[in-house]
């Protein structure tokens, strides 16, 4: 199964994806982890990419699409995939399309802006593998330290209130016609993002019909 999760940011995208991934057996596209990977090894592309996240500005179409293509050219691509984070913007669905990518459904998490901005507050991310937490609804089993590799878990800069609420500016701005976009194809299927992680996922394996 081919999928993508759209949302805002902070809508649980991550999570649900994490989940999927363990129930299907198919690898989880984040474009955010292969960012922050690049960002982290100082490439050409992360130092470009840090400079406009760290503005709480969308990287642009070409590094993502880019990074996406050269990731879903992999071996365990090939029986399925979750894409979380891309496409992020029109543009960049329609280069998918021109790539070839197949999608077989869309899920579109939603949440009123007012409960992102609490959420995100409280999120923190593995410095190391990127990998995501929560102070209230996703404890790691030791305060401060990642369950999977034992890495540092940090505030990110674009989890702060102020840059939050411009991420969703821009995500209003230039993700949400996405949802337009899928239904006009037939793929897309809506879910209710609630505070309960299992509560969610229970929604989206009901529009997965698995």
């Amino acid at each position: 199964m081919k999928l993508i999760l759209l949302g805002a940011p902070g809508a649980g995208k991550g999570t649900q994806a994490e989940i999927i991934c363990k129930k299907l057996n198919i690898p989880t596209i984040s474009t955010g982890n292969i960012l922050r990977e690049a960002i982290k090894n100082k490439t050409e592309r992360g130092v470009m990419a840090k400079s406009f996240m760290d503005a709480g500005k969308l990287v642009p179409d070409d590094v993502i699409v880019g990074i996406v293509s050269e990731r879903l050219s992999q071996d365990d691509c090939k029986n399925g995939f979750i894409l979380d984070g891309m496409p992020r913007t029109v543009v960049q669905a329609e280069a998918l399309d021109k790539m070839g990518v197949q999608i077989d459904v869309v899920i579109s998490i939603e949440v009123e802006d007012s409960a992102i901005e609490r959420r995100m507050s409280g999120r923190r991310v593995c410095e190391s593998c990127g990998a995501s937490y929560h102070i209230e609804h996703k404890k790691p089993k030791e305060d401060g330290v990642c369950d999977s590799c034992a890495g540092k878990l940090v505030l990110r800069a674009d989890d702060a209130p102020e840059t939050v609420r411009d991420r969703l500016r821009v995500y209003h701005e230039q993700t949400e016609p996405l949802v337009a976009y899928y239904a006009s194809k037939g793929i897309l299927k809506t879910v209710k993002g609630c505070d309960g992680i299992d509560d969610t996922s229970r929604l989206v394996f009901e529009a997965l019909g698995v």
